[in-house]
């Protein structure tokens, strides 16, 4: 779940704003409860509890099915997201008017992976796990999620900027984690972003994200391994690389070659150690975020 400083989010920020439904949180992440049960463990009544969890409801942290329990039926509780990310920088920079660029995952150019590895399409894998070779299967270009222990992808981004315009920054979105056997979402992976031979900046993910379902990620996929990454933003602007607002290099627009037919901008996760490494790629029908890799460049 992805919110920001508007109107939108401030339902899930008041939501949060309460020691009971925080508590109500984790006692949903053990298990399922229904509103007696959460009653009893917290010491209320069974309005008070149901008063939270429908503040809860409504802000989309909680959902609730009727169960019938011992000839009874009850409202039984849940928890729907685990992860949240809070964004404070604007969408845009300003009203600048830009050209955007909607990138499939699997319209990479050229690629390196190392097991564990795998690509797949919303219906089905393509080829066989753990096997680099499937990366070059012509069905890539369907994939909604791709994984590799070690390595990287690259793709080429049309620069459709006109002579009489300036650049202004360029921005990329993409949801992105780490790659560990099965899931762990205590799984560091330092990885690294490059627009042409130009190293923008590290971005260190802290896991492979699993335990829930991703919004997207169809029924087909297994449980127990990647569901959702974390939508990331960088902005390359005049004087440095930005990734969520904070610096991660000096390199900036200068640096790039504004002017190019293309750019070629590569995402590799190139060092693997015990415990740690790898990433994974969501498309726009898989994990949380309904987007593919999105390029913009903002011109005046």
């Amino acid at each position: 779940m992805l919110l920001r400083t508007d109107p939108a989010s401030l339902k899930i920020y008041e939501a949060l704003a309460s020691e009971v439904r925080l508590a109500i949180i984790d006692k949903l992440f053990e298990r399922e409860r229904h509103v007696k049960e959460l009653a009893e463990e917290l010491y209320l009544s069974n309005a008070v509890v149901s008063g939270h969890i429908r503040k809860l409801e409504e802000a989309g942290l909680v959902g609730s099915r009727m169960k019938r329990i011992n000839g009874g039926t009850y409202k039984v509780c849940y928890a729907k997201e685990e992860f949240m990310q809070v964004r404070l920088s604007p969408d845009a920079p300003g009203n600048y008017p830009f050209h955007e660029t909607s990138v499939p995952i699997g319209h990479f150019t050229d690629y390196e992976a190392w097991p564990t590895c795998g690509i797949a399409t919303t219906e089905k894998v393509i080829g066989q796990y753990d096997n680099p070779v499937c990366f070059m299967d012509p069905e890539r270009v369907n994939a909604g999620i791709l994984w590799f222990a070690r390595g990287w992808v690259e793709y080429r981004i049309p620069n459709y900027l006109h002579r009489d315009e300036s650049l202004h920054e360029i921005e990329i979105s993409l949801e992105i984690g780490s790659e560990a056997p099965r899931v762990n979402d205590n799984w560091p992976s330092d990885i690294r972003f490059y627009l042409g031979d130009k190293l923008l900046g590290v971005w260190t993910s802290p896991g492979d994200f699993g335990g829930t379902r991703g919004r997207l990620t169809p029924e087909w996929w297994h449980t127990d391994v990647n569901q959702y990454g974390l939508l990331k933003v960088l902005r390359v602007k005049e004087k440095g690389t930005y990734i969520d607002g904070m610096k991660i290099s000096d390199v900036g627009l200068r640096d790039i070659g504004t002017h190019a037919i293309n750019w070629t901008f590569r995402i590799a996760a190139e060092d693997a150690g015990r415990g740690r490494g790898g990433l994974t790629l969501y498309g726009k029908s898989f994990g949380n975020y309904p987007q593919d890799i999105v390029f913009r460049s903002y011109y005046a």
